[in-house]
């Protein structure tokens, strides 16, 4: 099982847990989920990516306002920038707060090629 702290800037130290797909504190109890998925057009593989689909972000309320789900979002789009893989932000807390207060990471968010209506 590979895990690499890769902190974040957080006072409490983060680390990627890779067999669990999560970026976590070391006691566990505060975690970003993610899934590798394929994207990508029609039914060829070879147009097909990887990208890193961030599912939930959790942090008890134990550690509320601590500012740790923003260092857990830093810590997993660093990752995926480190690694060029694109992200999915399907966790409403990354759509919603994250990257609006985080524009710099808008660029690792994979977007669907548009559709001609043609």
């Amino acid at each position: 099982m590979a895990k690499e702290s890769v902190s974040g800037g957080s006072p409490l130290p983060i680390v990627w847990n890779e067999k669990d797909e999560r970026f976590e504190t070391e006691d566990k109890e505060a975690f970003l989920q993610y899934r590798f998925r394929e994207v990508g057009p029609g039914v060829d593989p070879s147009a097909k990516k990887t990208v890193m689909d961030m599912v939930h972000t959790y942090v008890p309320r134990s550690k509320r306002g601590l500012g740790l789900a923003a260092h857990l979002c830093t810590a997993a789009f660093d990752h995926a920038r480190r690694h060029s893989v694109l992200v999915i932000p399907t966790c409403s807390y990354i759509s919603d707060t994250f990257l609006p207060r985080n524009a710099e990471w808008n660029t690792l968010v994979y977007k669907e090629e548009a559709k001609s209506c043609m």
